[in-house]
Formats: structure tokens, sequence, C-alpha cells
């Protein structure tokens, strides 16, 4: 079974943010990212599988931003 991270919001969760709420989101995730990866290259990371759903959150964020974009 999947395990459910707490930094992880819906796309529902997301779609009602506004455009500086989503890019606020979106930097608070790359810095996570971004910490992930400093603990992957030091051997401090155990759970790998945090890298991978950091960044789909991301592409998921973007997303939903550029659909907002979008329609304006």
């Amino acid at each position: 079974m999947a395990k459910q991270d707490s930094k992880v919001t819906s796309a529902a969760d997301l779609r009602s943010k506004d455009a500086a709420g989503l890019q606020k989101e979106i930097a608070d995730l790359q810095r996570a990212h971004f910490n992930l990866r400093m603990q992957k290259g030091t051997q401090q990371l155990s759970d790998l599988s945090q890298l991978k759903t950091t960044r789909r959150a991301i592409a998921r964020a973007k997303t939903i931003l550029a659909q907002q974009q979008a329609t304006k």
C-alpha cells in the first residue's frame, strides 16, 4: 500500500489556491526536493521514494498553475 505523505497536497487543494499561493507551494516543494537530494548525496536518506513523490508534487502544482494562467 502507498504511504501518504503529509507534505503532498491533493490536486483539489492546489486548485483552490490562487497564483501566489501556488508559486509559494512550488517554491516550498522545490526546497524540500533539494534537501532530499542533499540527504541522498550524503547517504542520509533512507526512503528514496520521497524524491519521486516531491518531484511529482512539483509537476502537479506547476501544471495547475499553468492551467489557471491559460484560462485568464
